[in-house]
């Protein structure tokens, strides 16, 4: 048995041969057959000592089914640790019950995910009131990485006016906002929503005379609809921008989309390989090899039963 590899879900399989290319692993991609009455089989590789799972948890219902076979096949077939490495993390935006009998997701995929794996990996969850991710994944290891060290080494890689501001579409984006103008020393704010009533809301910024003359850069984590991005450029064009361009970690939004961020005046729209998309500009293979390269002597972690 080898002593670590990595296993792929076959969306993740591109992405994941990169990863396994960088750090010198093989490489194996998990079979998934869908029968006529809607289950799955699933079949997992050969068998290594440490296996790390590459799923990137968009379109998550299948995939969690998928990865819960996979995992009771590897630790069958005597696995000793197993690793999701999940670029995307589904599910952790309700970490409340908003309404009478909601579920709270967030834990319910927490405690899921804790029982299948010893150690998960993911980039810019999108957490509110979760303040450590670790408490999303009771017993075991977890780490929340920062797209933003990639995103900034994409756009200084392409060049960047040093007049550009950067901007976040709300108070939540503030971190990665003011940590991405920070490593490029550029200026930044946020934009502030205005609800004129239930349905009704307004973009508009406290800063508008920073932004006339000057281009921008749009920052986000993660972008699913557009709409809000669509309704910051409007505002943008309206302070006056010179030029507004777009930058994500996770892009989550229909490909057709991006005919409305042009008519909005949005020039161009980059964002990570977190997600595989059309609109991916700026791989992460650096900063999740980086995290894995502890995996890679298996000596350092006890045995586990399967």
């Amino acid at each position: 048995m080898t002593g670590v590899a990595i296993q792929s879900l076959p969306t993740g399989a591109d992405d994941a041969r990169r990863l396994a290319a960088l750090l010198g692993l093989p490489l194996r991609e998990i079979a998934l057959h869908d029968f006529p009455d809607g289950e799955m089989r699933v079949t997992i590789g050969p068998a290594a000592s440490t296996t790390i799972i590459y799923a990137s948890l968009d379109r998550p219902n299948d995939k969690l089914l998928a990865i819960l076979f996979a995992a009771e096949a590897m630790r069958r077939a005597g696995a000793r640790r197993l690793v999701l490495l999940a670029p995307y993390l589904c599910y952790m935006r309700q970490d409340t019950a908003f309404h009478d009998g909601e579920a709270i997701s967030q834990k319910a995929v927490g405690r899921l995910i804790a029982g299948m794996v010893d150690r998960v990996i993911t980039v810019d969850a999108h957490l509110h009131r979760t303040t450590d991710i670790r408490a999303v994944f009771p017993g075991i290891e977890a780490e929340n990485l920062s797209a933003m060290p990639a995103i900034a080494d994409a756009m200084r890689s392409t060049g960047i006016d040093p007049a550009t501001v950067a901007i976040g579409p709300d108070a939540e984006s503030r971190p990665w906002v003011s940590d991405l103008a920070g490593r490029l020393g550029l200026a930044h704010t946020v934009a502030q929503k205005i609800r004129r009533g239930d349905r009704a809301v307004e973009i508009g910024f406290a800063e508008a005379a920073l932004l006339a003359g000057r281009p921008v850069l749009l920052v986000d984590d993660i972008v699913s609809s557009g709409g809000t991005l669509i309704a910051c450029a409007k505002a943008l064009k309206a302070a006056g921008a010179t030029t507004i361009d777009a930058v994500m970690t996770h892009a989550l939004f229909a490909p057709e989309t991006a005919n409305a961020f042009a008519d909005a005046g949005i020039r161009s729209v980059r964002s990570t390989s977190s997600v595989p998309h059309p609109s991916n500009a700026i791989p992460l293979d650096e900063i999740l090899a980086t995290a894995l390269r502890r995996e890679l002597d298996d000596r350092n972690f006890p045995e586990k039963t399967p």
